[in-house]
């Protein structure tokens, strides 16, 4: 096992805090991280019948048995255990007692905020970085659309699995039956489309009406859906930012996912080189960037806020990085070779806000830092410089 970067703020809350959630997408690595934090804990997974059975007719007991901690897998299996949780800590007040992990966000939001606040710290996990899959493995190809096609789930990386063989398992063993358990969705082929139609839609505004008018459900049923996905950590939507700029803004958000593998397996892309010549292969890049800051935040605690921002006159900026009263804007180009005009947009948002070349950032496809008067130019794989010189 390669340590993973939460561990680092992890440790210090189990001190602090009676209950500790770890949460995040199915295939993530939560259980092997919680094992290995937390060695003498005992262990229970609910996804197993029999031991979810145990927890429903006797909670207290299930509970109280284990007196060195008890880490437990897929808690939101048995929601009745959080007020059990709630009660068995405020009678004992002893700290770090119990380590829950799930992978269905909206759930167990709802118990904590509803049973167990001010008692747990939630933190997210996400599949690997690009930092500690270079830290843990072999040394990672300087073409990003290798990268890219493998995608970043743990268990690829472990096993040195095919993605062609993996996702698709995926999608059937974990996606959709948790969609089932969630949205008790009634036509799976129609959800399988949708899926897909996002994948196609990376990188661009998400319109729920035009998704279900394509498929042919109703506005209510594509939210839903939208809502389901986003809880359980497959994609998210990147807002806007319109704040203090007298402009008319785009106000609705974009489409993106956490695992760039994922995305290529549902657009049905067969290889490295498919995905090099693919019409989506800028946007699949635009994904693998943005989610690479979206993890880097969630495994360190960074205080940041990511947004995007477009007028509609088609003046764009791919990211934007608010950190307290500073916001740093960052363009992202799929191409190896810096030409000038890539640094369009940013000189364009340097006009309007007035801000200083330290808040303006490119990050492409190639490997090498450079120095450019307009901005910072970052290769991919260092794209967590950005992130950390806020």
């Amino acid at each position: 096992m390669i340590k993973r970067e939460i561990s680092e703020i992890i440790f210090p809350r189990v001190q602090q805090m009676p209950v500790i959630v770890v949460n995040g997408p199915r295939q993530s690595g939560k259980t092997t991280l919680v094992k290995a934090l937390f060695p003498k804990y005992d262990y229970v997974n609910l996804e197993f019948p029999d031991i979810r059975e145990r927890a429903i007719n006797d909670p207290r007991l299930f509970l109280t048995q284990h007196q060195t901690g008890l880490v437990i897998d897929e808690v939101q299996r048995v929601p009745d255990l959080f007020s059990y949780i709630q009660g068995i800590v405020d009678e004992t007040g002893k700290s770090g007692n119990y380590i829950l992990t799930g992978s269905q966000n909206f759930l167990l939001l709802e118990q904590i905020s509803q049973t167990l606040a001010g008692r747990a710290a939630l933190f997210h996990l996400l599949p690997f970085s690009i930092t500690e899959i270079a830290s843990g493995y072999n040394r990672i190809d300087d073409n990003f659309v290798q990268f890219a096609f493998t995608g970043t789930y743990p268990r690829i990386h472990d096993h040195k699995l095919q993605p062609t063989d993996w996702y698709p398992w995926y999608v059937s063993s974990y996606i959709e039956r948790d969609v089932r358990q969630i949205e008790n969705v009634k036509d799976l082929n129609k959800f399988q489309t949708f899926l897909k139609i996002c994948a196609g839609r990376v990188g661009q505004l998400f319109n729920a009406s035009a998704i279900a008018n394509e498929i042919g459900v109703n506005y209510k049923t594509i939210q839903s859906w939208i809502s389901v996905l986003e809880a359980s950590f497959i994609l998210f939507l990147l807002p806007p930012f319109y704040k203090n700029l007298n402009k008319r803004l785009v106000k609705s958000p974009k489409i993106y996912f956490y695992d760039t593998g994922l995305i290529c397996s549902l657009l049905n892309i067969q290889s490295a080189d498919e995905l090099n010549f693919h019409y989506l292969k800028g946007e699949i890049f635009e994904s693998l960037i943005i989610s690479e800051m979206k993890k880097y935040l969630a495994h360190t605690n960074a205080r940041s806020n990511l947004y995007f921002w477009r007028d509609n006159s088609g003046h764009e900026i791919d990211c934007l990085i608010e950190t307290g009263s500073q916001v740093k804007a960052v363009e992202i180009k799929s191409s190896t070779t810096i030409i000038s005009d890539f640094f369009k947009g940013l000189k364009y948002w340097q006009e309007l806000t007035s801000c200083s070349t330290d808040q303006l950032a490119l990050v492409y496809g190639g490997i090498e830092n450079q120095h450019w008067s307009p901005g910072e130019v970052i290769g991919w794989k260092n794209v967590r410089q950005v992130m950390k010189k806020e």
